[in-house]
């Protein structure tokens, strides 16, 4: 193996794992290899999967500077499907992928790029079948398997598998100690679950391995353990958490914002006071305000800028998202159906018109997988559901909504709270 490519394998695995520097290992696959067509690829998606309009235009610049001459059969799949990614063409992007994942299994920077956009289309669960296909042309023994196999865990549990997905999800962890997609496998079969108490073990007893500096998505880990102290009742661990461990280390861009804001719009539904939190968190989304392309992520600019009274920044988020809604292209339906119908329940919401919120949000909650995100996170959406139910005073949509929680998670401090709310409104 060439020095470049050995480089280019530390950074793949630096990439799947999101542990570690992957842009320095493509600096030095580049200085062994001016010409390493691979390492511009890697930098290209990394940008693009951003979801940050800078950065996502830096991408097409540089996709822009590779020629399609002497590609690789696997370098032009990646050029041909990063093209559609940066242009928004998510699914077309994910459909070139999953092609190319059929003849080389083993291309691990694709596995991750196709479970990521399918993720900013509410599709985690299609990496369940896809990592399926792959994982018997592996050996155990082989470099990358644990990283694999951890792929799949996600899958499962998104697919709704929990106990399957928890048994992969915990093998995983002991292959790949630092890596960040088995570690939150398990964080979130436990928060599906309903059993924070032994999220918070989980947790706990894996600090090392998804708090240091390496770990690129440990904001989100943090938000994971913050949720397991919400639903135990203990809202100052949460909003400790907040102020210690996520703000601190947060990068201003719209994957990472989306975790403060739906932190706390859980926890002042809860009756907490969030404070100068808001005012404080909203600059930082206002450098994502112009040039947005993820219907998730707008939808919590357009909440944080509510909370913080900006009108204006909710306005520039909306009117985003109506344009992206009559633009006609894969992600017209998202934006059409779901983000701005969502967007403008919460302005009722937060605008105390709880009846009006309820009926905006009722007849798209078959729908919220569109947004994007994982089951967890669109949780947030139906959280308000049933608190506009409830604030309304709608008792058998209140009840309703509040039954349908605590089936899922019995032991929730939080759907326990729904339902004594619920059963306290007049018949």
């Amino acid at each position: 193996m060439s020095t470049a490519a050995q480089h280019i394998d530390d950074a793949v695995r630096a990439f799947t794992l999101n542990y570690g520097d992957t842009a320095a290992h493509l600096a030095l696959a580049r200085e062994a290899d001016p010409g390493c067509r691979m390492a511009d690829l890697l930098q290209a998606w990394i940008l693009t999967l951003s979801n940050d309009g800078v950065q996502v235009a830096k991408a097409r610049d540089l996709l822009a500077t590779i020629a399609e001459d002497g590609l690789s059969g696997r370098e032009a799949t990646h050029l041909a499907a990063l093209r559609l990614a940066a242009d928004g063409r998510w699914p077309s992007a994910v459909a070139v992928l999953d092609r190319h994942l059929l003849d080389d299994p083993k291309d691990l920077a694709g596995h991750q790029c196709a479970l990521r956009l399918d993720g900013y289309q509410g599709r985690f669960h299609r990496e369940a079948g896809r990592a399926a296909r792959a994982l018997p042309f592996w050996s155990k023994d082989e470099p990358g398997y644990g990283i694999m196999l951890s792929f799949y865990g996600f899958g499962l549990e998104e697919f709704g598998d929990f106990a399957r997905a928890e048994d992969v999800g915990r093998e995983a962890a002991e292959l790949e100690p630092y890596g960040y997609w088995p570690h939150h496998t398990v964080s979130h079969v436990l928060e599906m679950t309903g059993r924070p108490a032994d999220g918070l073990t989980w947790m706990d007893g894996r600090v090392p391995y998804w708090s240091e500096p390496k770990n690129n998505n440990r904001v989100h880990i943090w938000w994971h353990k913050a949720l397991f102290h919400v639903e135990l009742g203990q809202y100052d661990e949460a909003l400790a958490i907040y102020d210690d461990q996520i703000l601190p280390v947060m990068r201003p861009v719209g994957t990472q914002l989306c975790n403060p804001t739906a932190l706390l719009w859980r926890l002042e539904t809860l009756g907490c006071e969030a404070g100068e939190r808001w005012s404080a968190l909203l600059p930082l989304w206002q450098q994502q305000l112009s040039g947005m392309s993820s219907p998730f992520n707008e939808i919590h600019a357009a909440m944080s800028a509510l909370r913080a009274d900006d009108r204006n920044a909710y306005e520039t988020v909306l009117a985003g998202m109506k344009r992206s809604a009559a633009a006609g292209n894969e992600l017209t339906p998202a934006y059409r159906d779901v983000a701005v119908p969502v967007a403008e329940a919460m302005a009722r919401f937060v605008d105390g018109d709880y009846a009006a919120a309820v009926e905006g949000l009722l007849p798209v909650e078959a729908s919220l997988w569109r947004m994007g995100g994982s089951i967890a996170q669109r949780d947030l959406v139906e959280w308000t559901l049933t608190e506009a139910a409830i604030r309304a005073g709608d008792r058998n949509v209140a009840l309703s909504l509040a039954n349908e929680r605590l089936a899922m998670r019995p032991d929730s401090v939080v759907n326990r709270h729904f339902m004594q709310q619920a059963e306290a409104l007049a018949a």
